[in-house]
């Protein structure tokens, strides 16, 4: 076990430096969170499993010892992770319950049938990418044009959610999961996050429609016993921050590993790999969400030889368990599409709170990766690596902008 805790830096940084440093003194450490809080981190890519879909591990915060003591601020940056209340902080029964409220808009079908309007947004911000290029001399943030607009379009397209929110969810939605804001700042975000996505619900409560928002308020309304109103708003929260960030990343870090390994764009133009190796390969290896807070142990509970208390905050180390050695071989830290075996990793979790819209977000980024380096083979960063500006958080890992470039016309046609 690390003897030392590992402070966690709130302004968040690339994390596998220090992933490799704590990996190779144990599978579990102890972790300092903002505020001084006390907590632990797994981090091995086989305790981290085991862990995830251990009967005797908790999300709900009643077993969250210093919450429920009074020694977490309600401006604590990480509050919402433990207190928001829907799937991600329910067990058992309540997690069952409103998993199954949702999980008809994921279902393998509803999913395939969102590829054509996934391929025709993605077309469109494509050309946008382009214009935004002319209008930069050449250069266009990947990010902001391409890899945001197309997760957070469809989550909200789902939800019911009119285009003119858009904007303002992805920013109160990245204050939330920043882990370096004061708690004024931390709270007012929450506060307005609620009552945007409140006006949202009452707008659809109002007008009805064949989407999921509707859906769930009238699983709130069939007799009040299905789903709260403060269930309803935290899964709208939920949706959106989980429906749209996470991809962000993916297809962010995944455009950012192929500029810096082109052989790797070879080995697809050459049929070695297709575009799904590239998600889930990016997943492993540079994954989107780094720590992910919490889960609690309901008794004190040993893994991998480290005891971890009764009742502490736990952080799941998706990004270092990408790059366990022990589980994925002594070139684990290597970005290769053609692994043998093909990727295993965490990424989007273990257990019964596997992601739901993990089929969604695998589409979504192979679908916007291949037409992407369809449509501009040439693409690459127009800075270095080292000269990007990281996330502002432990909890996401990525980074803030991506200004790329590429060596051809601009023009729409080139999409053909």
């Amino acid at each position: 076990m690390n003897a030392t805790p590992h402070r966690l830096d709130p302004a968040g940084g690339c994390p596998h430096a220090a992933n490799a440093r704590l990996l190779a003194q144990g599978a579990v450490t102890p972790v300092v969170l903002p505020g001084e809080v006390e907590g632990m981190a797994v981090l091995g890519h086989d305790a981290l499993r085991d862990f995830l879909s251990h009967p005797e591990v908790a999300k709900g915060a009643h077993h969250f010892t210093a919450l429920t003591e009074g020694r977490i601020p309600d401006g604590w940056p990480l509050r919402t992770f433990a207190t928001v209340q829907g799937m991600t902080t329910a067990d058992d029964a309540d997690h069952r319950r409103l998993r199954s409220l949702v999980s008809r808009a994921f279902t393998a079908r509803r999913v395939e049938e969102l590829r054509p309007r996934i391929e025709s947004v993605t077309a469109s911000l494509l050309d946008g990418l382009a214009e935004a290029a002319r209008d930069g001399g050449g250069v266009a943030d990947l990010r902001r044009h391409y890899a945001l607009p197309l997760p957070l379009g469809v989550i909200c397209e789902l939800l019911g959610v009119d285009a003119a929110h858009q904007d303002r969810l992805h920013h109160l939605s990245s204050q939330v999961v920043a882990t370096d804001i004061g708690p004024e700042q931390a709270m007012a975000a929450n506060r307005e996050l609620a009552e945007v996505l409140a006006a949202i619900a009452a707008d659809r409560a109002r007008n009805p429609g064949d989407d999921l928002t509707s859906a769930l308020i009238a699983a709130r309304d069939d007799g009040g016993d299905r789903l709260s109103q403060a269930e309803l708003i935290g899964t709208l929260v939920l949706m959106i921050i989980a429906g749209h960030e996470t991809t962000l990343n993916l297809i962010t870090n995944a455009v950012r590993a192929l500029c810096a390994h082109r052989e790797q764009l070879a080995h697809l133009a050459e049929g070695r790999a297709d575009w799904a190796a590239v998600v889930e390969e990016t997943l492993r290896w540079d994954s989107p969400v780094s720590y992910f807070p919490f889960r609690y142990p309901t008794r004190d509970l040993t893994v991998d030889g480290t005891l971890i208390p009764r009742g502490t905050p736990v952080l799941a180390g998706y990004s270092a368990a990408g790059r366990d050695a022990k589980a994925h071989g002594p070139d684990a830290d290597r970005f290769d599409i053609t692994r043998v075996p093909a990727a295993k990793h965490l990424s989007l979790g273990h257990g019964p709170h596997y992601c739901l819209g993990a089929p969604l977000a695998r589409m979504e980024a192979t679908i916007a990766l291949e037409a992407l380096f369809t449509r501009f083979p040439d693409l690459d960063l127009a800075v270095p690596e080292e000269e990007l500006t990281r996330h502002a958080s432990f909890v996401g890992n990525s980074v803030r902008a991506l200004p790329v470039t590429w060596g051809q016309d601009l023009s729409p046609k080139q999409r053909r």
